[in-house]
């Protein structure tokens, strides 16, 4: 929800305090016949048959409260809503596009992020298609959703008509100078004028603004003066009201404002408040008309008067106590849109352009350093920003983070205008904003970046400096737009996008960055489940990264992706020293976020290794660093593996309470990805849990977000656990694994997937989970054939519990087939005897022999099997009972990978 709301936060300075006050009574007391108003006529819509939305048109001159009543209208319906948002529809140099002005809306009440981040361009030529697309999108959004949206300075019906939810109770507050026919149902439209205050209004105003000042509030006669030079316009009286002090008596200060001439009301008042300042005070003024729009503090005030905090935040307070900025929240400014027009045309008559410009550059720089010292503070000392921690403190990374939130909509809006300005100094901002977008997930402003890097280099088509770099711009935000993608889960999207990006940066012969990007490539390859790909890109990123120093904390990062990859693949051991050697990295380069991501990593590679305890401790670990670096996907992602881990442990109900917690915040992140893995996981909770029906349908949907993410991996993983559960649940039905031709596929094409990408282990395990249905379907020497095809794989890894399980079930088949294979063979009757003895040696050593990775389940089948063998109860010929009697790998056995290796 966006609200702009003067007053909202009680401030220190007194001056603050009472402009905030005056502005609530001209709200409540002035205002309170148009407050009831609105609230009649929503209640009146809520009680008619049909859905249908409120749209209020206020209309009046600028300067009258427009906005203001809007906002706090919205507050005072705001339990009857679910949501708010307001829509500047003036735009930065024209009115707003119905295209943008309808992503705003999208962002700011929830939609989708991948409409938000992948924008068609405004000039594409497709009829108007997408615009339709994007207003379907919208409506269905808010079908059946009520909110009030805000519409700002509207000067067309076009502009509303696209911005009005038609299928649900919503209030639509359209703010304009005259009223014109919005083109809509009229049960549905009302129009409501906002014009100047009355005498007694004036009157009660003014008072209260002479007692905040201390002085005598003036007489009828003298208020009356006051509002017609004013023209009654609350915006003019309240600076003039602040004015009552310093120009001894309203008599006074109505002469004063008289001697400015003939000139619009408020630009009078404004040139008497702009000649009481003192120059420093009319200098910040001025230059505050670079800052656009958004609210600023006393950072951007230092960079634009080229002073200190302390000396911008006193020239602040006096700005405010003179009425011409107001506080929104904290130590938080912004003007009047009249006030920085006014402003905007001081600075263009009495600064030098190249003052102006100087200006403008040392704002980019100063913001630009300190957004990068944030995010160091977060990543750690990366190529992108080596030496760059300047002489801005932060007390703590939760404040630098804090500091960032609130200033990101005045750098974007900073950074619309930087004409003249240093590109390096806007690459860098834009570098760290981007970062910081990624951090947040706010793929809407990454989506308004991009489009601001697309349209600088579109402007810059010119021959530039000599060995200028015109593609930086694109080149960085593409890199960071690729990143989205792939946690969006467009995987296919972010590749081809990084794969662009990498070409660029080698074209430019920058090899840090083409590092980087290769990085990031090589992650979104192991996402789709090209692990070998990913192992190849990742270690041609290392290979760069590894001849210099300077290079060290984007070395880690690579470090740690590789790491994953190489657990994904079994390769346990040079994960874990590539783990730890990364983690080493991050430290040394105080990269908090990057200490997470190698926790967490290093976590799930003791979980695969069954070192339950280790994992604990590493992703505990790494949720203290995601919450540090409020990275709320981070932390998400910790949720899923520590529930892994209660599942590890048998804690089977708690770690699906867990899990679908986990499912939920993943989605709130749009992480299609995060989401699916998490799916998967609850699946063999619940299946553990004894819900059966409901673990199959989550595995299945978790099968569906892998393939439309075109995860090979994920997809493999799905399939053959799904295919389990399906093996289990239909043999559970009819008694037989008779009926099992459905999982028999899905395993079959597990076991392909995962010999294309390379994963020994998930192939092995896919060909004794078909070696468990051909034998119980009688195709015992089918069985036996997969069975050696796996326990070759199992060796080869070196996966002794994986061993263990394909030698027991071959033990289980040999004697069953002891006939056929004497009578194939050469040695006559004797064959047989050799083969059950094998049988009963393979048992016997299972039961004697144990190791700390053993499947405990296994241990006593060997025992009770070796009985039945030596008792002679399982003869030639008959039917394979090791199934029927519970004998066969359940879930926990594939899920730990007994590496001897990895173990120290």
């Amino acid at each position: 929800m966006q609200q702009r709301v003067p007053g909202r936060q009680r401030c220190v300075r007194t001056p603050q305090v009472h402009h905030a006050g005056a502005a609530e009574l001209v709200l409540q007391l002035l205002r309170g016949a148009h407050l009831a108003q609105i609230a009649q006529w929503v209640h009146q819509a809520r009680a008619s048959t049909g859905v249908r939305p409120t749209v209020v048109l206020l209309h009046g001159p600028a300067g009258s409260g427009r906005t203001t009543l809007a906002v706090r209208a919205t507050q005072q319906l705001k339990d009857q809503f679910r949501g708010a948002c307001v829509v500047d529809l003036r735009g930065a140099d024209a009115p707003l596009p119905a295209r943008d002005a309808l992503l705003h809306l999208l962002n700011r009440l929830g939609a989708p992020r991948d409409q938000l981040l992948f924008r068609e361009r405004q000039d594409r030529q497709d009829g108007g298609q997408h615009l339709r697309r994007l207003a379907e999108q919208y409506q269905q959004h808010l079908t059946d959703v009520p909110v009030v949206i805000v519409l700002d300075e509207a000067t067309s019906a076009e502009q509303v008509r696209a911005a009005v939810p038609e299928r649900s109770e919503s209030l639509v507050l359209v703010i304009a100078r005259e009223p014109f026919d919005l083109g809509l149902p009229a049960e549905w439209t009302h129009t409501l004028e906002v014009g100047a205050l009355g005498a007694d209004d004036t009157f009660a105003l003014l008072d209260a603004l002479a007692d905040d000042a201390g002085v005598q509030g003036p007489r009828p006669a003298e208020t009356e003066r006051l509002r017609e030079l004013c023209a009654g316009l609350p915006i003019a009286l309240r600076i003039a009201g602040a004015a009552l002090r310093d120009h001894g008596s309203a008599t006074r200060l109505a002469a004063d404002i008289e001697v400015f001439g003939p000139q619009a009301p408020v630009d009078r008042v404004l040139a008497l408040r702009y000649h009481d300042l003192a120059e420093p005070d009319r200098r910040l003024l001025r230059r505050l008309a670079l800052a656009g729009r958004a609210s600023f503090g006393a950072a951007a005030a230092a960079a634009l008067l080229a002073t200190d905090e302390q000396e911008a935040d006193r020239r602040l307070a006096e700005l405010a106590a003179a009425g011409l900025i107001e506080n929104v929240r904290g130590s938080r400014y912004r003007p009047h849109e009249l006030v920085r027009r006014f402003a905007g045309e001081r600075l263009l008559d009495e600064e030098d352009p190249v003052e102006r410009a100087a200006a403008h550059e040392r704002l980019i720089r100063s913001y630009a350093d300190l957004a990068n010292t944030v995010i160091r503070l977060v990543e750690g000392r990366t190529s992108t920003r080596a030496g760059r921690f300047g002489q801005h403190g932060f007390a703590s990374l939760e404040l630098a983070l804090r500091w960032l939130d609130e200033e990101s909509s005045f750098i974007t809006g900073a950074l619309r205008d930087a004409e003249g300005v240093d590109g390096a100094a806007v690459q860098a901002l834009l570098g760290a904003l981007c970062d910081y977008c990624l951090l947040r997930g706010d793929l809407y402003r990454l989506g308004e970046i991009s489009e601001m890097a697309q349209a600088r280099q579109a402007k810059d088509r010119g021959p530039g400096r000599p060995g200028e770099d015109r593609s930086v711009l694109v080149r960085s935000v593409q890199w960071r737009t690729g990143i989205a993608a792939r946690q969006l889960g467009e995987l296919d999207k972010a590749r081809s996008t990084l794969t662009s990006v990498v070409d660029l940066y080698f074209e430019a012969q920058h090899p840090a960055g083409a590092a980087r990007a290769l990085n990031s490539l090589g992650i979104t390859l192991h996402h789709q489940g090209n692990l070998r790909e990913a192992e190849a890109k990742l270690r041609e990123a290392l290979a760069i990264q590894g001849t210099s120093a300077e290079l060290d904390e984007d070395r880690a990062w690579t470090l740690h992706a590789l790491g994953a990859v190489l657990r994904d693949l079994g390769r346990l051991g040079e994960a874990l020293e590539l783990l730890h050697a990364s983690l080493r990295l991050h430290r040394a380069n105080e990269s908090v976020q990057g200490e997470a991501w190698a926790h967490l990593q290093l976590g799930q590679s003791y979980l695969r290794l069954g070192r339950v305890e280790e994992g604990e401790a590493e992703l505990r670990a790494a949720g203290q660093s995601y919450a540090l670096a409020r990275d709320p996907r981070g932390s998400a992602w910790t949720l899923t593996q520590l529930a892994r881990a209660r599942l590890l442990r048998g804690e089977t109900h708690e770690a699906a309470r867990d899990l679908d917690e986990a499912v939920q915040r993943h989605r709130g992140n749009d992480d299609a990805r995060g989401e699916a893995w998490t799916l998967y996981y609850l699946g063999q909770a619940l299946e553990e849990s004894g819900d059966i029906d409901t673990a199959l349908r989550t595995l299945e949907r978790a099968r569906t977000m892998f393939s439309r993410m075109r995860d090979v991996y994920g997809l493999a993983c799905a399939r053959h656990h799904s295919a389990r559960v399906t093996r289990d649940l239909r043999a559970a039905r009819t008694g037989n694994l008779r009926n099992s031709g459905f999982a028999r596929q899905l395993l079959q094409d597990a076991r392909q997937d995962f010999r294309r990408i390379g994963v020994a282990d998930g192939e092995a395990w896919s060909c004794v989970e078909l070696a468990v249905i051909d034998a119980g379907n009688g195709r015992l020497l089918e069985a036996l054939g997969l069975l050696q095809e796996a326990s070759e794989l199992f060796t080869a890894l070196g996966d002794v519990r994986g061993r263990d399980w394909s030698e027991f079930l071959r033990a289980t088949l040999l004697p069953l087939l002891a006939a056929d294979l004497g009578s194939a063979g050469s040695t006559g009757t004797s064959y047989p005897q050799e083969v059950v003895g094998e049988a009963r040696e393979t048992m016997r050593a299972l039961a004697a022999e144990s190791h700390p990775s053993r499947d405990p389940d296994l241990q006593e089948y060997a025992t009770a099997y070796g009985l039945l063998l030596d008792q002679g109860s399982v003869v030639p010929g008959g039917p394979w009972d090791a199934w029927r009697l519970g004998m066969t790998p359940g879930r926990s056995a594939r899920m730990i990978l007994a590496l001897p290796d990895a173990d120290g």
